[in-house]
């Protein structure tokens, strides 16, 4: 079903996700504009990603894939069995050991961006495409959905300002729950229903915050120097996994810079160091990649290599 809002559509599409469960596909339309990486590469230079899955009782990272190829944004598909990645506007799916299993069918919709997620009961699939045949009068990108599978969230430009939206998952008017100066991204519902994290340039520098799901006391959560992003929620509601940045960025998610991923205890708001440093690209850690079990989480990085 389609489901006009603000000039954007909501569209719904029936598809077999698994075996013997129908569930249905979820999509928030947006009109973006895609960068290409390989427009930013050194001369005679070739990117290489590699996908790792981090444990967090050995606190090390497993190599899973490792191809010179395009694909980003990992996380679990709803029973755990294998994982999915965006990559060339398909979402593809891989077993735990880095095997290819195929592609998730998302009909005439082949331009599916980075920002992709499943629902808490893992019954809808939800992502932002950038297919052109469908005009919208301003950018949005799907970040996250409320346990409840009843609201989304997600950051949409509007009257030139970047800032958290939310609406009903089943389509209608927008609400937009921060107002600040300057880019406020990466809203996500807390597993228990009580907060919505996101982070915000509005100190001037890109922190981690949060607020209640009505909308009220915003808290900042992180203090430190670096540029923090996405903050990820454990399922124990506990800690969170933010992308760190280890030079100020300003409000900008730029291509390879160098970046660490942090721990944030969500009771006394420290941060930890949880990866050495890499370089990051968006779709590093920018979607909800979490296990049930909150005991392994998944993550891209990337790399220059000569061409041969």
């Amino acid at each position: 079903k389609n489901t006009n809002y603000k000039g954007s559509k909501l569209i719904c599409i029936l598809f077999e996700f698994l075996s013997a469960m129908k569930v249905f596909l979820l999509l928030l339309m947006s009109n973006f504009i895609l960068i290409s990486a390989q427009a930013q590469l050194p001369e005679g230079k070739k990117i290489e990603r590699s996908l790792y899955l981090y444990d967090m009782h050995t606190r090390k990272s497993t190599l899973l894939i490792r191809e010179n190829r395009h694909f980003k944004a990992p996380n679990w598909a709803p029973n755990r069995i294998y994982l999915l990645l965006n990559s060339n506007g398909k979402i593809e799916k891989y077993s735990l050991k880095g095997e290819a299993l195929g592609t998730i069918y998302t009909g005439e919709l082949s331009k599916n961006n980075n920002d992709h997620g499943i629902s808490f009961d893992g019954n809808i699939l939800f992502f932002s495409s950038g297919q052109n045949k469908i005009k919208t009068h301003s950018s949005s990108y799907w970040r996250g959905v409320s346990p409840d599978g009843e609201t989304i969230v997600y950051c949409a430009e509007r009257n030139g300002n970047y800032d958290v939206y939310k609406m009903s998952a089943n389509g209608g008017e927008e609400i937009r729950p921060t107002t600040a100066e300057g880019l406020d991204d990466g809203p996500e519902y807390s597993p228990d229903g009580r907060y919505i994290y996101f982070n915000s340039f509005q100190t001037g520098k890109m922190q981690i915050w949060r607020m209640f799901t009505d909308d009220t006391h915003k808290e900042q959560m992180t203090f430190d120097n670096y540029s923090n992003w996405f903050a990820h929620i454990a399922p124990h509601n506990q800690n969170a996994v933010p992308i760190s940045y280890t030079e100020d960025q300003d409000q900008q998610h730029p291509f390879g810079k160098q970046v660490k991923l942090s721990l944030l205890d969500l009771a006394t708001k420290e941060l930890s160091d949880l990866t050495p440093i890499f370089y990051d690209e968006p779709g590093t850690l920018n979607i909800p990649s979490w296990n049930l079990q909150w005991t392994q989480f998944l993550y891209v990085t990337y790399a220059l290599k000569d061409q041969s």
